[in-house]
C-alpha cells in the first residue's frame, strides 16, 4: 500500500487557470505542485488524459489557507 500523500488536490482545469492560481497562492507564501496526466503520458509514449485538465495540490496543512484565496479567484 502507499503512504498517504502529504499533498491534497484543491483545484482541476487549464493551464492557464493552474498558473494564475499558482501565482496568486505563491504570493500568499503557499506552495504547490501541479500534475498534468495527459503530459506524463505523452512523454511517456503511451498518451492518455484528457487536455486542460491540469491538476493543482497544496500540502494538507495550507488547505485551510488556500482555499478560500482559489474560491474568491475563480468567483
Amino acid at each position: 500500500m502507499f503512504p498517504e500523500s502529504e499533498y491534497e488536490r484543491v483545484y482541476t482545469g487549464s493551464l492557464i487557470n493552474v498558473q494564475f492560481l499558482q501565482t496568486l497562492l505563491q504570493d500568499s507564501g503557499i506552495n504547490s505542485i501541479t500534475r498534468d496526466d495527459m503530459k506524463s503520458g505523452m512523454i511517456a509514449g503511451f498518451g492518455g488524459g484528457v487536455p486542460d485538465h491540469i491538476q493543482l495540490f497544496v500540502k494538507k496543512n495550507d488547505m485551510d489557507d488556500a482555499i478560500p484565496i482559489i474560491e474568491k479567484s475563480l468567483s
